[in-house]
């Protein structure tokens, strides 16, 4: 099961990420971004129907582990960071630290709240 969701969410990841920032060329790492955000606002979701209604523990290995694990990509957004702050570009690194944490939470409670009133 974890298999099968980390390729899946490896995939949807390269996929989305690659859409677009081909589609948005700009200094900001906007695929990794979206990706990371939501990658939150799943994980909330997910786990919360996971946590709050009875569900075969298979799917915590597809989604959460396998799928979400694969999807984020917490790592790339580190690099991506470090390579703007190495290169002179402080507000960019900044930007993406303090928008990516922000927006992942805000996310993430959203995931948590709206798959609570389904």
């Amino acid at each position: 099961m974890i298999a099968i969701g980390g390729a899946l969410g490896a995939i949807a990841r390269y996929q989305l990420a690659s859409v677009i920032q081909a589609r948005i060329p700009v200094g900001f790492p906007w695929g990794t971004f979206v990706v990371n955000v939501t990658g939150c606002f799943v994980m909330g979701a997910a786990t919360t129907v996971m946590t709050e209604r009875l569900v075969d523990p298979n799917w915590r290995f597809l989604i959460p582990i396998g799928f979400i694990g694969a999807y984020t990509t917490f790592s790339t957004f580190e690099m991506e960071t470090f390579r703007a702050i190495a290169d002179g570009a402080w507000l960019v690194g900044g930007l993406n630290v303090v928008g990516s944490v922000l927006a992942g939470y805000l996310a993430l409670w959203l995931g948590v709240m709206l798959t609570r009133l389904v």
